[in-house]
């Protein structure tokens, strides 16, 4: 178990850095672009996940996921004016998380925390938020890499690339590593 916390992390930095590196590649107005008026935007899906963060991971231990100050419904209606605020936004939400999952340790991960009521040990909630961010922020990397199109830089092993990645790494010697220590 010793190791869990630090994996965790390292996967929210992960998928943080993936939003990150779709946001770089991104004029303001790409991230406000929707298919049809009920698809979500970039920004959209930023506001929603930045509600859900601090809703979360703010009195993470002692207080249910979803606060009473937290509106839901309105993370879906873009209110972003400028890709600096979207930015500062999605930058307090991870920090909120970061500062709270840092500050926990191996004994706090059996401990019963509730979202909306339901009781999930920590490790539990972690896995739940890693999972719907990872989910919301594949999202954004799509929209993207679709609004892009040829001009996208990948953000993983670029097609066609497979074979000289791998043989890179099977060059290594087997070892115990996370897959994102060398990114």
């Amino acid at each position: 178990m010793k190791s869990y916390l630090p994996s965790a992390i390292k996967q929210f930095e992960y998928y943080k850095s993936l939003g990150d590196k779709t946001f770089n590649q991104l004029e303001f107005d790409e991230m406000l672009w929707q298919s049809n008026e009920d698809a979500n935007s970039i920004a959209i899906i930023v506001k929603h996940l930045v509600g859900n963060m601090l809703s979360r991971w703010t009195n993470f231990l002692t207080e249910d996921g979803e606060k009473p100050w937290r509106n839901r419904d309105d993370e879906f209606i873009s209110s972003f004016n400028t890709k600096e605020e979207l930015i500062a936004a999605w930058e307090s939400g991870w920090s909120c998380l970061f500062k709270t999952i840092k500050a926990l340790n191996e004994n706090d991960l059996e401990h019963i925390v509730f979202i909306r009521n339901g009781g999930h040990t920590v490790i539990e909630a972690i896995n739940r938020q890693l999972a719907h961010y990872s989910y919301h922020i594949g999202q954004i990397v799509f929209l993207g890499k679709l609004l892009k199109g040829n001009d996208w830089q990948s953000l993983s092993i670029p097609k066609g690339n497979s074979n000289s990645y791998n043989e890179e790494k099977f060059s290594n010697e087997k070892g115990k590593r996370h897959f994102t220590d060398d990114l």
